[in-house]
């Protein structure tokens, strides 16, 4: 049973790194938009998502 479930781990592993680091490319495109127009709210919206996604990430990638 150990097995199996490491196994559905991994997959879903598969599945949700490429969508995480997707959705880490479109904040990074945000934050950059937000620093040239100098919006401080959005800045911090994005930063605040990013670190999320961080976590994310390393979460699924253990």
């Amino acid at each position: 049973m150990k097995h199996v479930m490491e196994a559905l781990r991994k997959r879903e592993a598969q599945e949700k790194l490429p969508v995480i680091r997707m959705e880490i490319d479109y904040e990074l495109v945000t934050l950059h938009d937000a620093m040239v127009a100098g919006d401080e709210e959005q800045i911090m919206r994005a930063k605040r998502k990013l670190s999320a996604l961080r976590k994310q990430l390393i979460e699924w990638s253990l």
